[in-house]
């Protein structure tokens, strides 16, 4: 079986989440998190505070004394989705126009320093890597699963819903993408490096907007999002990333 093969065999639901971090209630049969999975990833959380270093940033997890609004776990580990492929997607709440006016400054702030901290550090949990983020309140965010380790409690519950996956409709939806990053490696491609920079942000904007106007519609198991999820799992978001990097630091350079 090729890596095609491997990744599209993960988008089939599994029958319970993943036991890694999850645990069911003898009594009432819903699942809850595994306390010493919890109680770490409110020390990631902490640790990740102490490192955004902002004044009026602050939370003291056992009191729930905090600034922010909650910590959750959202995303495919939340889900009957999740596969090895999976991250722990941890989510910092909180409102950017509490710390500054300037909500925008605040975001590329807090987006570098998300960016610093996923890129300076290897953290897994039972297999799995956790992914920091800091969420605006105001952002909306699609998600089916959603756990507050906070308050320890969901605030979005998954449900098992049947459904077959159609994963030729993935990979078809996949093709054009793949195709287009493919288009900016190949040698036949002509274009100079700013014009290829100006397609890789409309690329980018463009997969956006795909996956976005995906969840939006038809949820985490909308095709887009499949498709999305394909791409990332196979490289191909990467190559993107990495192809701009390259250009970029070509430009800056001098012999």
């Amino acid at each position: 079986m090729g890596l095609k093969d491997n990744i599209l065999t993960t988008f089939h639901q599994k029958n319970e989440l993943a036991p890694q971090i999850w645990e069911t209630d003898s009594d009432s049969g819903e699942f809850f998190m595994l306390p010493e999975v919890r109680e770490r990833l409110l020390k990631i959380t902490n640790e990740f505070l102490e490192f955004i270093d902002l004044n009026n940033l602050d939370c003291t997890i056992e009191t729930r004394d905090c600034d922010i609004e909650d910590i959750v776990v959202t995303g495919s580990i939340s889900n009957y989705n999740w596969s090895s492929f999976s991250d722990i997607d941890l989510h910092i709440i909180l409102d950017f126009s509490d710390i500054d006016e300037n909500e925008k400054l605040i975001k590329n702030f807090l987006n570098a320093k998300k960016n610093l901290w996923n890129a300076s550090h290897n953290i897994e949990i039972r297999g799995f890597e956790v992914e920091v983020y800091a969420q605006d309140s105001k952002e909306t965010h699609f998600s089916s699963g959603v756990f507050s380790i906070l308050f320890n409690e969901w605030v979005v519950k998954p449900e098992y819903v049947e459904s077959e996956i159609d994963v030729n409709k993935i990979l078809s939806k996949s093709q054009g993408w793949m195709d287009m990053i493919d288009a900016l490696y190949s040698k036949q491609y002509s274009q100079t490096p700013e014009e290829t920079l100006e397609l890789i942000d409309k690329i980018k904007k463009k997969l956006k907007k795909f996956r976005s106007c995906g969840l939006e519609e038809g949820g985490e198991y909308s095709y887009e999002n499949l498709a999305f999820k394909f791409l990332r799992r196979s490289g191909y978001i990467k190559r993107l990333f990495e192809l701009k990097n390259e250009l970029i630091d070509n430009s800056l350079s001098m012999n």
